[in-house]
């Protein structure tokens, strides 16, 4: 009977290295769609924005009427916008709703006074958000 040799005795080492190398093309992989993943969610969370507002007070008129007081900044103040306001209840859902038109200015910041009307009794409001894709139903041509 012959000895077995050398190379008989242990795994090939092909076999080995070739699921090692599998092993760090896939880590590889997933650590390039977690990086891209945080970076895109970074990117939308803390970019600058072309449109920014603040909401600098709000006050119940009546059982049916929220007062807000916001201002707007943008980029391009020569582009018009339009922001969306709401109030909203105690328990924190929409009751009223409104769209505010923002036209072009030689000013960058606006300040705006308007009432939302609501379907229940208000508690509070805010800026939805702002955008310059303005509705033709808004615009004064």
């Amino acid at each position: 009977m012959s000895k077995p040799l050398p190379q008989d005795r242990y795994p090939s080492a092909t076999r080995t290295g070739s699921s090692r190398r599998w092993l760090v093309w896939a880590l590889t992989a997933l650590v390039i769609v977690v990086g891209t993943g945080i970076a895109f969610v970074g990117y939308t969370k803390f970019s600058v924005k072309e449109i920014e507002t603040e909401t600098i007070s709000y006050d119940i008129a009546d059982n049916s009427t929220m007062k807000i007081r916001f201002t707007v900044t943008r980029d391009d103040s020569s582009r018009e916008a339009v922001c969306v306001v709401r109030a909203r209840s105690k328990d924190g859902s929409e009751t009223g709703r409104r769209e505010v038109y923002v036209p072009p200015s030689e000013y960058q910041t606006l300040e705006f006074n308007t009432e939302i009307k609501t379907s229940l009794p208000p508690g509070m409001a805010d800026v939805y958000g702002c955008s310059f894709d303005v509705p033709g139903y808004l615009t004064k041509d």
